[in-house]
Order: structure tokens, then C-alpha cells, then sequence
């Protein structure tokens, strides 16, 4: 097979849009790492995916022994077991082997590698400090893990509802192409659909706040998105960062309470483009 240079491999494999934490810290890894898989070896996107759990399972068992030098491996382990999380998808883009099981296999292979660490790393200073605020600390982290997915699919399934009622209503009647801003400054063109203007759901979240416009540009110059703090940068800060400081209570629930307030913003511009969604539905 063919492997393209590795600008071009960063075309194909890199996301448009991504958390600043991949972008920054991941990106430059992965992508030459998954164009050297790709032309050196066989290896195939699902086994990419075993060997990131098989390295977040290491990252667990070094958490447990509650140890600063124990903590700090496991944090390089848990990182190397992300950027390897990344690789999968970004290999089954460059070789065209991406499938729904694969798609499965890592969501659920996440899941597990939350779940395990967060239980061996608060556990493991349970067992150091005998502080039972630890183990509420392992049942937040599962918690919120489990909502930022479940919201970020609900939030997705709303948008795309929003868009199939937006096609209907103009299909018939417009002859360019429709342009949309739907929630959280995500625009697309479908490219089969026609209108005289752009349909802009996020009218009244930019009235409101009209800097957001010029932050998230500057931003998506960089493919950073604006939900600064995510799923990603949670577990990354509460498996990286704490244990790297030894500071694993403070910075997990800073991290937490500043992933509960992007969520609670994402629903926010959720709900105003709701409201110019039901006013353009009602026009």
C-alpha cells in the first residue's frame, strides 16, 4: 500500500475539529506513528485498540500501589494508552479499514480503561490515607465520564433532528445552497439542499455574547473546539496531571466542577438555538 507523505497523512487523519489536548499533545505523536504502522507493519485498527487498553490496564495497576513514583508511570502509561486511542481511528482512515465493530470496540474499550483506573487510583489512596472522600471521588469520576458521552449523544441527536426539519421545510421552495449554524458554532453544507441565505441557529447566543464569534474562529484555526473542557481533558487532568502533582483529590474536583460548568454552557447554546430553531420552524 501506498502511504502518502506525512502532511498529507495529517489531511486524511487529523480531525477538523478536536479537543486542544489532542491537538497539542497527541497530534504530533500519533500522526507519524500511524503512518509508520501503516508502512511498516500489519498491524490493523482493532488491534491498535487492544494495545491501548492492554496499556490503560498497566496505568491501573500502577495506580494502585498509591505510590508518587508508582502514580507518576502509571500517568505516562495512561497517556501512551490514550495517544495509542487516538491511532486506531486515525489508522482506519489512512487504510480504509474503519468498521462499526471497530467504532464499538473502542467506545467500549474507553469505558472500561475509566472505569479500571478510576477504581485503582482511588482506591489506591484510600488504602494509603483511609480517607473514605476517595471512593465518592472514584463513583464522580465513573459518573461524569458516563454523562459527558451520554450528553455529547443526545446533544448530537438533537442537532441532527434539528437539520432533518430544517431540509424539509426548504427543499421545496430554495434554488442555492443551505448553509447551517446549528449549535455550539458547528456549520455545514449538505450540498443538496437550496436557499437564498444562510440558516443561522445561533442568532441569539451571538447577540448575547457577540466575542464568541471571534474566540471560537481563532480557535478553529488551530482545530481546537471551544469545549475547552471535555471528556478528554477530564480524564487526562484527573489520570495525568493529579497523579504526575500528587494532588489527585484538588485537581479532580476542580477539573469536574469546570467540565459540570462546558456542559452546562453546551446546554445552554443548546437551548438558545432551540428558540431560533422553533422561530425559523414558525416563519
Amino acid at each position: 500500500m501506498h502511504i502518502p507523505p506525512l502532511i498529507e497523512v495529517r489531511r486524511l487523519t487529523e480531525k477538523q475539529r478536536d479537543s486542544w489536548w489532542t491537538v497539542l499533545l497527541v497530534d504530533p505523536v500519533a500522526t507519524p506513528m500511524v503512518r509508520w504502522i501503516a508502512s511498516r507493519t500489519r498491524f490493523t485498527p482493532n488491534q491498535v485498540t487492544w494495545g491501548a487498553l492492554f496499556f490503560g490496564l498497566i496505568a491501573a495497576a500502577c495506580f494502585s500501589r498509591s505510590d508518587w513514583k508508582w502514580l507518576a508511570v502509571g500517568a505516562l502509561f495512561y497517556h501512551f494508552s490514550f495517544i495509542m486511542d487516538c491511532m486506531d481511528g486515525k489508522l482506519a482512515r489512512l487504510t480504509g479499514k474503519s468498521s462499526e465493530f471497530g467504532g464499538w470496540l473502542d467506545y467500549f474499550f474507553d469505558r472500561i480503561r475509566v472505569v479500571t483506573c478510576a477504581v485503582t487510583l482511588m482506591g489506591g489512596q484510600y488504602v494509603k490515607t483511609k480517607e473514605t472522600s476517595y471512593i465518592w471521588l472514584a463513583i464522580a469520576v465513573v459518573s461524569l465520564d458516563m454523562l459527558r458521552y451520554v450528553n455529547a449523544l443526545q446533544f448530537s441527536k438533537v442537532r441532527h433532528d434539528m437539520r432533518e426539519k430544517i431540509e424539509e421545510r426548504v427543499s421545496a421552495s430554495c434554488h442555492g445552497p443551505v448553509t447551517f449554524d446549528i449549535g455550539n458554532g458547528e456549520s455545514g453544507n449538505d450540498g443538496t439542499l437550496a436557499a437564498t441565505e444562510t440558516i443561522d441557529l445561533q442568532n441569539k447566543f451571538k447577540g448575547r455574547f457577540p466575542w464568541y464569534v471571534r474566540f471560537r474562529n481563532a480557535l478553529l484555526c488551530k482545530r481546537i473546539r471551544t469545549h475547552l473542557v471535555s471528556g478528554i481533558e477530564f480524564q487526562m487532568a484527573v489520570f495525568i496531571i493529579g497523579p504526575l502533582t500528587a494532588a489527585v483529590m484538588p485537581v479532580t474536583i476542580v477539573v469536574g466542577a469546570l467540565m459540570i460548568i462546558f456542559e452546562l454552557a453546551v446546554v445552554y447554546t443548546l437551548l438558545l438555538s432551540i428558540r431560533d430553531f422553533e422561530r425559523f420552524i414558525a416563519s
